[in-house]
């Protein structure tokens, strides 16, 4: 086989690895075991090492390794700043964890920043230079292709544009800030706007919903407004045109071909996207930066994160 590369997807309920031949996007072997992340870092470095041996090729002299992990990273240094998701990890030497133990080539990488390397090379973004991607889910995270190279910064801190402030005063974020975009338009602060509605009276098909026991998150928001249920609609709305506004700025800053938008709040579709893409064109202060710019959903999904990590490994 061409050169082999092992990819692992490193998240806070699961972990993936898979084997993929040089920059092909078809895994030849994967695997999925829950991260268990209770047990601590040293159990979860065991756990990845177990992941990746079962899958690797009988010869692994030819081997390189990429991993996408959340939370803040340094790639420079194969540190893990920290994992929030993952109890425990803050300044964890993954990569030299993983070398001294397989002694191949490793590189490590945020998740967003691997999903951008991985829509990019095999999924929306195939062909293009310059590409921005989003990814919406419980947070929001993101990554820039530049001139054809992930943009990284000077520590691999690069594109965190879920920490982008859109309101000064506006809630609290997860980080400690106040009026981060993650705060007013990850799926987490959809429901609670929805929640925050239906508890001050207004009418919505949510509240039965809500009566009968269900949670009401960001799945049954886009669900009502695909429904044409009025609330969903305007609560999608307002976040959609948090994200537009924000975007409307990375725009301006780095002059994409194409926007990406993945994680799983992307996937409510035309109620999200038509609002955002509205506000992103109204935004936008010349309409130079619009022409021939595109709007896309990811087309990788799950394999994202696995995609990009082997991307990531490749040799320069």
């Amino acid at each position: 086989m061409a050169q082999p590369i092992v990819a692992v997807d490193l998240g806070g309920t699961s972990l993936r690895a898979a084997l993929f031949e040089s920059d092909s996007p078809t895994p030849v072997h994967h695997t999925k075991v829950p991260t268990e992340a209770d047990r601590g870092p040293d159990a979860v470095i065991q756990r990845i090492i177990e992941a990746i041996e079962s899958v690797l090729p009988e010869s692994t002299a030819e081997v390189r390794i990429g991993v996408g992990v959340p939370g803040p990273v340094d790639p420079f240094a194969g540190v893990i700043l920290e994992a929030p998701n993952i109890p425990g990890w803050k300044d964890i030497h993954l990569q030299a964890a993983l070398q001294d133990h397989f002694k191949r080539p490793v590189r490590l990488g945020n998740d967003a920043n691997v999903a951008a390397l991985g829509e990019w090379r095999h999924g929306a973004g195939q062909g293009t230079r310059n590409l921005l991607y989003m990814t919406i889910s419980t947070g929001i995270g993101g990554g820039v292709i530049a001139d054809g190279r992930l943009l990284l910064g000077k520590r691999g801190l690069a594109a965190e544009f879920g920490h982008i402030t859109v309101d000064p005063d506006g809630p609290l974020c997860g980080c400690g800030q106040r009026g981060h975009l993650e705060a007013v338009a990850a799926g987490p602060a959809i429901a609670r706007e929805a929640n925050q509605r239906l508890d001050a009276g207004q009418a919505s098909s949510l509240k039965a919903l809500r009566d009968s026991g269900t949670t009401i998150s960001a799945v049954e928001i886009g669900e009502a407004a695909h429904q044409g249920d009025p609330l969903a609609v305007d609560v999608l709305r307002g976040a959609a045109e948090r994200i537009g506004d924000a975007l409307a700025s990375l725009l301006h800053a780095f002059n994409p071909e194409v926007i990406v938008l993945g994680g799983g709040v992307s996937l409510i579709g035309a109620p999200l996207f038509e609002p955002l893409t509205q506000t992103l064109h109204a935004r936008a202060m010349d309409p130079a930066y619009l022409d021939g710019l595109s709007v896309k959903p990811a087309a990788l999904g799950d394999d994202a994160g696995l995609v990009g990590a082997m991307v990531l490994a490749l040799p320069d």
